[in-house]
């Protein structure tokens, strides 16, 4: 999937640049917007939604269900992540065992080009010596 250069697009690339966490496009937008820049909530929910579906951006779900993003570290096309639930902190893992599992249940049942989503999440060493 191509994805358009926009002035938009742009500014919310250069915010995803700023911030290493997880946010919900209602962050980004709130950061934007205190940054001075003029942009639209729908706008950056369309932008982080068609950048994630190109690969560019990660997105995950919270425990609450909304879907959180922040810029694509990965070097591979396929990864996963550990995500601090306090202050948003994530790595990036890989996860062979679980590539062969999804491989495997996917061929036991009659299944190909599996895809799945996996996301593990905790408190990370600076929020633990908080008390978090």
């Amino acid at each position: 999937m191509t994805v358009r250069t926009t002035r938009q697009r742009t500014a919310i690339l250069d915010a995803l640049t700023e911030a290493d966490e997880f946010r919900s496009a209602q962050q980004w937008h709130e950061a934007m917007s205190r940054g001075g820049d003029r942009i639209g909530l729908a706008t950056v929910y369309r932008n982080l939604q068609s950048m994630a579906e190109a690969g560019a951006v990660d997105a995950v779900r919270d425990e609450d269900g909304e879907v959180l993003y922040r810029l694509c570290h990965a070097t591979g096309e396929h990864h996963h992540h550990l995500r601090c639930r306090h202050c948003g902190a994530a790595v990036e893992i890989e996860g062979p065992a679980v590539e062969s599992w999804a491989a495997k249940i996917g061929a036991e049942n009659g299944f190909t080009n599996i895809d799945h989503t996996m996301e593990l999440t905790g408190t990370c060493s600076a929020c633990a010596a908080k008390g978090l």
